[in-house]
């Protein structure tokens, strides 16, 4: 967890009132208001369905392994911060819960999903943002995903922040500011200065990636080693 997290009051705010979330919080939100768009049938979420989305394969950067007992954990902490409910439904056998960060930030279906796009893949382009956001609302122009970025960024305090662009790249990138994390050389970004500023994922998810990524080269040498097994028995 971001140690910032830890500071910050009841209601999920930090310095200047700033959300404060970690790593955990931020995927099963983004869940949220991902699912909500392209599965309303199922929406609200069961716990099982939550789990399930935070640990896609696809469409998630980085990949996590969540476990339920850490997901309801986190949805505990979220219901107290007011960014999510826990919703009862007639006749349901399961509790479902539900996100609240359209209530809390004021935000209409198009920044939403904007935002929920850098929460579910990271730092990106308003281009990508617009092909991998489409399915939670169609955007008729890269102009108009820009637009959704900058009311985000105008917010107080800010929730995206625009990367200045680095050698060799056409076009800036965005970052969400939830984590409390300082993007380096925020303030100069933001005025329009020139800067390299990057961020990197938290140690903790880049060691999760590196760790699957192991699992899956053992995996794929396990198999090639059983296959040439097999090739040397037919001539023994």
């Amino acid at each position: 967890m971001n140690p910032d997290a830890t500071a910050a009051g009841p209601d999920g705010a930090g310095q200047e009132g700033q959300a404060v979330l970690d790593s955990f919080e931020i995927r099963v939100l983004g869940v949220l208001a991902e699912k909500e768009s392209l599965t309303p049938d199922n929406y609200p979420l069961s716990l099982n369905a939550l789990v399930n989305g935070c640990n896609q394969l696809s469409s998630r950067d980085p990949v996590m392994s969540i476990t339920e007992e850490t997901v309801q954990d986190v949805l505990h902490r979220l219901i107290r911060k007011k960014f999510a409910a826990e919703v009862s439904q007639a006749g349901a056998r399961v509790a479902k819960y539900e996100h609240r960060m359209r209530i809390k930030w004021s935000l209409e279906q198009d920044k939403l999903a904007v935002l929920a796009m850098l929460m579910l893949r990271g730092i990106q382009t308003a281009g990508e943002i617009r092909t991998r956001a489409a399915r939670m609302h169609e955007f008729a122009a890269v102009a108009d995903v820009e637009a959704g970025l900058q009311f985000l960024i105008d917010k107080f305090p800010p929730l995206v922040v625009r990367l200045a662009r680095t050698p060799g790249t056409k076009e800036s990138r965005y970052a969400h500011l939830l984590s409390g994390e300082e993007v380096p050389e925020r303030q100069e970004i933001a005025a329009g200065f020139s800067s390299n500023a990057t961020i990197e994922p938290p140690r903790q998810d880049r060691i999760t990636q590196l760790e699957k990524e192991i699992a899956r080269l053992r995996d794929e040498v396990d198999g090639l080693t059983r296959r040439f097994d097999d090739f040397k028995k037919q001539f023994e």
